[in-house]
């Protein structure tokens, strides 16, 4: 007998964007837009408030499901933010927001499992059940009228009752598709009356670009009940990657058991992580590191778009969300070949589209998080692709 992995980590495709980063890292000539992060560090202030905590001593276990003050910040916070009662006996802290999409499914899926995932994706969104033993069936977004759009007769056909699971990613990585309150009550409403469980990615509900202070959660439309999980992350509204800190939002009934499973995942997020995040939520210098944030990704997303639509041969659908471009090359149907050629012979580092499923292939993601001037010299770099 062979000494492998069993046959659904065999069967995990590896990142293609690691692919990409892989053939550039260590040269100093790459304009990088690649990773889904920004060019700039924590601010001071949260990075403080876990140096504090270190330095009184905090690195002993705590609750599973969190600090207290954290979990009650965490609830007071969405309440506000998305005008419903949430409530800390809801909130579990988790150590990352994809260590909170592992429990969730782990919670929900058995092997076998149908899950329907809305598509393109983040792969670790569509992994994750696959992985548990899941039947993925992917759903994929179309480009209607310049759009990106959701055919959503086709969807709720799609949510039958044997439909263990939906997964939606609102504001979407990679395309930045976003869902309107009507939508979302459809689909809940859907779901309630055939006993599917809705799992809400929404952690870039404070990247949102059509003027909202932030894109609508699915929770607006929940009742105490209902069949839904929320995951959220400090990692983009916060500068906050490398901490790996987020949090779930779940039903009450659940909650006697989320703590058993986190316990055999990470046993607790750090102490002194999570008092970066109690900081980044009730310091109002918080709200104002997402004002400018939003107020950098505006001027430079404005300058990448302007930029691309210059060009003349790309296809860049509309999105108010999230901060990507996902666009696509008239005459370059390859995106591997593309994102390759573009980092080794150009310098400019793009996430090859179909990193997130064969609805992306052909497409290419931009991460615009960055200073408008490195914008511009990706900009150039791609400009002397296409006039080669």
């Amino acid at each position: 007998m062979s000494a492998t992995a069993r046959p659904q980590v065999s069967a995990l495709s590896s990142s293609r964007i690691r692919d990409i980063a892989n053939a550039g890292m260590g040269r100093t000539d790459i304009a990088a837009f690649w990773f889904g992060e920004g060019d700039e560090v924590t601010p001071q202030f949260i990075r403080e408030a876990a140096q504090n905590a270190l330095a009184d001593g905090e690195t002993f276990y705590v609750h599973n499901l969190g600090l207290p003050q954290l979990r009650e910040a965490v609830a007071a916070y969405e309440s506000r933010l998305q005008a419903i009662s949430t409530s800390p006996e809801q909130i579990a802290i988790t150590g990352s927001g994809v260590s909170a999409l592992m429990i969730a499914n782990q919670l929900i899926v058995s092997p076998g499992d149908k899950v329907v995932v809305i598509t393109p994706i983040w792969p670790n969104i569509a992994e994750a059940p696959r992985l548990l033993g899941a039947e993925i069936v992917r759903f994929p977004l179309s480009v209607a009228d310049g759009k990106w759009s959701l055919d959503l007769d086709r969807l709720l056909d799609a949510l039958t009752p044997d439909t263990r699971m939906v997964i939606v990613n609102a504001p979407n990585n990679p395309t930045g598709f976003t869902i309107d309150q009507d939508t979302q009550k459809i689909i809940l409403d859907h779901c309630r009356k055939q006993g599917i469980w809705v799992l809400s990615d929404e952690v870039y509900e404070r990247l949102i670009f059509d003027g909202s202070n932030a894109a609508p959660s699915m929770l607006r439309h929940a009742e105490p009940d209902d069949r839904i999980i929320r995951v959220n992350s400090f990692s983009k509204s916060w500068r906050m990657t490398g901490w790996r800190l987020g949090w779930l939002t779940l039903p009450r009934a659940m909650m006697a058991d989320v703590p058993k499973v986190i316990e055999y995942n990470t046993s607790c997020a750090p102490s002194f992580i999570q008092k970066g995040g109690l900081a980044a939520l009730t310091d109002p210098r918080g709200e104002e590191t997402i004002a400018a944030l939003k107020s950098g990704l505006t001027a430079s997303r404005s300058t990448l778009l302007d930029g691309l639509a210059r060009m003349g041969r790309i296809e860049i659908p509309d999105a108010d969300g999230a901060m990507y471009a996902f666009f696509r090359i008239d005459g370059a149907p390859d995106d591997m070949a593309t994102a390759t050629t573009l980092v080794t012979d150009y310098g400019l580092g793009l996430a090859p589209g179909s990193a997130f499923g064969p609805e992306g292939e052909g497409w290419l993601r931009w991460c615009f998080a960055a200073k408008p001037e490195k914008i511009a010299v990706g900009l150039e770099r791609l400009e002397r692709f296409l006039n080669r």
